[in-house]
């Protein structure tokens, strides 16, 4: 079941960062992988700097969007 719930965060998280960042269009796998990576990416890097946005689903949402939003800025200054 976990699993599943990890799929459905990605890809809500990957779909919203692609609208914010004007990057959409990655189709249902790509927004999976983009919303995964970003989860980890704010997992890691969030705490570091000392945001802390609290527990539950819709946290991990918010949490998968700002990582996802960070790995495609990065991604596009690369693309550059």
């Amino acid at each position: 079941m976990g699993v599943i719930i990890w799929l459905i965060i990605g890809a809500i998280a990957g779909w919203l960062a692609g609208l914010i960042m004007k990057g959409g269009g990655f189709g249902l796998l790509g927004n999976i992988v983009v919303g995964i990576v970003g989860a980890f990416i704010a997992g890691a890097l969030l705490p570091v700097i000392g945001v802390h946005i609290g527990g539950g689903v819709v946290s991990d949402i918010v949490n998968a969007v700002i990582g996802a939003c960070i790995l495609l800025f990065i991604i596009g200054l690369v693309k550059r």
